[in-house]
């Protein structure tokens, strides 16, 4: 047996202790999510994490597409660890952590690491319960999660208190967040499913292209996903991209940055009530362990 593998194993020999809760119920857990690759969902997290840092929270954010990692890429991060070397039992958590900006830290993923693309549920189960105790102290826990309906990707999503559906105008990019949005809905008829439409000439883009998966997601499934906001699409996306930063500081009057101000606002503008979708420990340990 491989050093690795038997690493692998310890860590699943390991997994089942008491449990602990993220930042004693204080951190607010958000699930970023797509059906579609390729929609702007990691742009979202690196750009809405910077922004309500700015905006005075701190802000945690895990890139959690296990296996096609780019987060810090995107950052311009340049880690010499990743949760890669966390599995391998190589590293901690901590020793891993980045900082992006000031309150805004992340967890790099590893890029290209078949264990972390479909772990084993008890290994999963370990590196989340480190993750907990490193997460006490954040007001945001952002979940860059993998495009599809993969089971790390659902997991996440049960688990999170709040699930934000990312989707652009095209058709193929609605027909996959609809397929999530189902598979999810279907596991859990309360989940809070919040859109974000991405690349659009305006707001009444944004709004018309949630009207018509919001029209699909009542008349199949018999409930409604919530309008969060939209993005404009705006060339400094691509400008901020090349360089390696996030367009709201690479160019913060642009079209797009403003959009990001405005979702920060709503987001930061909401007080979770007591006991709402809490226990996020406590679901994803019961989904690992599943």
């Amino acid at each position: 047996m491989s050093d690795q593998a038997r690493r692998l194993r310890e860590l699943a020999g390991n997994a089942r202790r008491q449990p602990v809760e993220f930042g004693g119920g204080k951190v607010r857990v958000m699930a970023v999510a797509s059906g579609k690759g390729g929609v702007g969902k990691t742009n979202l997290v690196a750009n809405l994490g910077w922004q309500l840092a700015k905006n005075g929270a701190t802000v945690l954010a895990l890139d959690a597409d296990f296996g096609l990692a780019n987060l810090d890429i995107v950052l311009n991060l340049a880690p010499d660890k990743n949760l890669g070397h966390v599995v391998r039992g190589e590293a901690t958590l901590a020793e891993v952590l980045k900082t992006a900006a000031q309150g805004f830290s992340v967890l790099p993923g590893a890029s290209g690491i078949s264990q972390l693309a479909d772990l084993d549920g008890s290994v999963r189960l370990r590196l989340l319960e480190s993750l907990a105790l490193l997460s006490g102290e954040y007001d945001y826990l952002l979940l860059d999660t993998a495009a599809g309906i993969g089971r790390n990707v659902v997991d996440l999503c049960l688990a999170a208190q709040e699930v934000l559906l990312v989707t652009d105008p095209q058709p193929t990019s609605l027909t996959d967040a609809y397929g999530l949005a189902k598979v999810l809905a279907q596991r859990e008829a309360d989940i809070r499913l919040r859109v974000v439409v991405n690349s659009v000439a305006s707001a009444g883009e944004g709004r018309a292209v949630w009207t018509k998966l919001n029209s699909v997601v009542k008349r199949f499934l018999g409930r409604e996903v919530e309008y969060l906001g939209h993005i404009l699409r705006d060339e400094c996306v691509g400008r901020a991209t090349a360089r390696q930063m996030p367009f709201v500081a690479a160019f913060p009057r642009s079209g797009a940055t403003k959009c990001v101000e405005e979702l920060a606002l709503a987001v930061g503008g909401e007080t979770l009530g007591k006991g709402e979708r809490g226990g996020f420990w406590t679901r994803l340990a019961s989904a690992a362990g599943g």
